[in-house]
């Protein structure tokens, strides 16, 4: 069954690979569109960040995946939104950034990470895993200063700047609630069959790859100056 499971895991990596190489770029459109447009564009540009952002999506879907309960959900999104939101305003109106490489390669960990976890993977090595909302808190701070690299590639000017990153930051929680409401349903759902196990496996051995993946796509990106 482990076997089986890891085989449909590999096949959707092997599936879903080309989108995670391009998660949430900075297109030369989204670059005029804020050069040019209002603080609605900003909201507009956030929202479709965090819907392409494969990274954000596939911790956040490790994450509720391990919960079973709507109030612990809401709690666990709450810590981790309210982390995303402290470095992502906090860093880019202080203007603190770092190589967007590495940043996201420590996301693509976050995910690994989150995958192994739900797999016990703590357990088979016989260590007590860190507490998971402590971590879930870390992780969104982490992921809030991804979000403030990429905003701050673009060129926002010296007007409204502050106004701008609240609308942008808007605009990934906007995005964030559109993709958690299937993420949500798919996984409630599927708790309902008894095929459950065999998918719970399978999805959390991808994160598992998607992660190693997107880790080693990032140093490759940052060695090579990509």
């Amino acid at each position: 069954m482990k076997f089986i499971n890891l085989k449909q895991a590999g096949f959707l990596f092997l599936f879903f690979m080309p989108l995670l190489g391009f998660a949430h770029e900075v297109t030369n459109a989204d670059q005029e569109l804020l050069r040019t447009g209002s603080l609605w564009t900003y909201i507009q540009v956030g929202a479709t960040h965090m819907l392409t952002g494969y990274d954000h999506l596939l911790f956040l879907a490790g994450v509720i995946f391990y919960l079973r309960s709507f109030k612990d959900i809401l709690k666990f999104i709450t810590v981790f939104t309210i982390g995303h939101c402290i470095t992502l305003i906090g860093a880019t109106y202080t203007g603190i950034t770092a190589n967007e490489h590495l940043v996201d390669a420590v996301i693509a960990l976050s995910v690994l990470y989150k995958g192994f976890e739900n797999l016990n993977g703590f357990e088979k090595l016989k260590v007590k895993s860190p507490d998971l909302l402590w971590m879930v808190g870390l992780f969104g701070l982490i992921h809030g200063f991804g979000l403030s690299t990429r905003l701050q590639s673009f060129d926002m000017g010296d007007q409204q700047l502050l106004a701008k990153i609240l609308s942008f930051n808007l605009g990934v929680e906007l995005g964030q609630v559109l993709a958690l409401i299937p993420i949500v349903f798919i996984i409630k759902f599927s708790r309902k069959h008894k095929q459950f196990t065999a998918f719970y496996k399978a999805v959390n051995w991808y994160l598992v790859l998607a992660g190693l993946y997107l880790f080693i796509y990032q140093l490759y990106g940052y060695f090579n100056g990509h």
